[in-house]
C-alpha cells in the first residue's frame, strides 16, 4: 500500500476506485489498523459511486510510530481522568486530526464524506469542528462526545482492555485477541470463531504494536469534551450506534443526538462494539444512503 508524508510523519493508506469521485474518508479506532474496515464494506462502498479511502492512524498497523513519546501509565493515567484531574498524554486527539487533514491534502481531496468509528468517531469530531469547510458530511459510529457524565463500561472490561496477553507467542495474541473480540461484540450477531481468529491472525501479522495503543489511549484519556464543538458543525450528520455496545454504552449516541443540531441517529439492536459480517450491507446502506442526499442536494444547488 502507499505511504504519504504528512504532519510530519509517514502515513500509510489504500484509495480505491477513480479519483473523480465523491470520497469516503474512512478513520478507524483505537488500536485498529486500516484493515479493521472489512473489505466488504470498502467494496460495496466502491460499487456505489464512492471513493474509499482509509488509513493507518499514527501508532498503529504500518504508519509512523512515535517511539520517542514514551510509555504512558495507562492506570495511572485512567484513575487521573476519572478524577478529572490534568492529564498529559504523549500526543493528543487534536494531532490525529491534524493527521487525517494532512493526508487529505497531501492526496489532493478538497472534501470528503468522513466517517469515525470509536477513536476515529472523536477524531473526526475535532476534523469537523476544525474544518468545516473540508467535509461534506459526517458520520459518527459507535463513538461518543467524551463527556465525563457518559456511562463508562464496566470496570472488569476496561481493566481486560489494557490487559497484556498471557504470553507473548503469537498462539497466545490470537487467542487474546479473538477473546476481546468476543467480549465486546454483537450478541445479536455474533462472529464465527474461525472468522474472527482468521481477521486477529491477519492484523497480527500485518502489524502488532500494543505500545502504539497505550500512547492512543492516553490521547484519549487525555481529551476534553467536545460537546461544545458538537453543537456548532453545520454539516450533515448522522451517528450509528449498537444498542448492545458493552464498550461505548448507547447512551453515548443519544448524547451526540441531543448535542448536533438535526442530526440522524440509527440504534442498531443486538449490536456491540464491531462491525459484523451479516450486518455491513444494511450499515453500507445507511452510509450511502446519507452519502446520497448530500450529493443530490449540492447537485440541485450547483443546477
Amino acid at each position: 500500500m502507499p505511504r504519504v508524508t504528512a504532519n510530519g510523519i509517514e502515513i500509510e493508506y489504500e484509495s480505491l476506485g477513480p479519483d473523480q469521485a465523491p470520497v469516503a474518508l474512512l478513520i478507524m479506532g483505537l488500536g485498529c489498523q486500516l484493515i479493521h474496515w472489512p473489505d466488504a464494506l470498502c467494496e460495496q462502498l466502491l460499487a456505489a459511486g464512492y471513493r474509499v479511502v482509509r488509513f493507518d492512524n499514527r501508532d498503529v498497523g504500518l504508519s509512523s510510530r512515535m517511539e520517542q513519546a514514551g510509555m504512558p501509565k495507562l492506570l495511572r493515567a485512567g484513575i487521573a481522568a476519572r478524577l478529572r484531574l490534568p492529564l498529559r498524554a504523549p500526543y493528543g486527539l487534536e494531532d490525529l486530526a491534524a493527521d487525517a487533514l494532512g493526508l487529505m491534502d497531501a492526496l489532493g481531496i478538497a472534501q470528503a464524506h468522513v466517517v469515525g468509528l470509536s477513536m476515529g468517531g472523536m477524531i473526526a469530531q475535532l476534523l469537523a469542528a476544525r474544518h468545516p469547510q473540508r467535509l461534506r458530511s459526517l458520520t459518527l459510529w459507535m463513538t461518543n462526545s467524551g463527556h465525563p457524565g457518559l456511562p463508562q463500561p464496566h470496570w472488569r472490561l476496561q481493566l481486560r482492555m489494557i490487559r497484556r496477553p498471557e504470553g507473548r507467542d503469537r498462539a497466545a495474541l490470537v487467542r487474546h485477541g479473538v477473546q476481546t473480540w468476543q467480549l465486546i461484540g454483537s450478541p445479536g450477531y455474533p462472529t464465527p470463531v474461525e472468522h474472527l481468529q482468521a481477521q486477529v491472525e491477519r492484523y497480527i501479522d500485518r502489524a502488532h504494536y500494543p505500545r502504539g495503543t497505550a500512547r492512543q489511549t492516553a490521547a484519549i484519556l487525555a481529551a476534553r469534551h467536545r460537546r461544545q464543538l458538537l453543537r456548532q458543525l453545520p454539516m450533515p450528520v448522522q451517528i450509528i450506534h449498537g444498542e448492545a455496545d458493552p464498550l461505548v454504552p448507547v447512551a453515548a449516541a443519544y448524547d451526540l443526538a441531543k448535542q448536533v443540531p438535526d442530526a440522524t441517529l440509527h440504534v442498531i439492536p443486538g449490536m456491540g462494539h464491531d462491525i459484523p459480517p451479516v450486518l455491513v450491507p444494511k450499515l453500507v446502506g445507511l452510509l450511502v444512503e446519507h452519502f446520497d442526499k448530500v450529493e443530490a442536494l449540492a447537485s440541485s444547488r450547483a443546477a
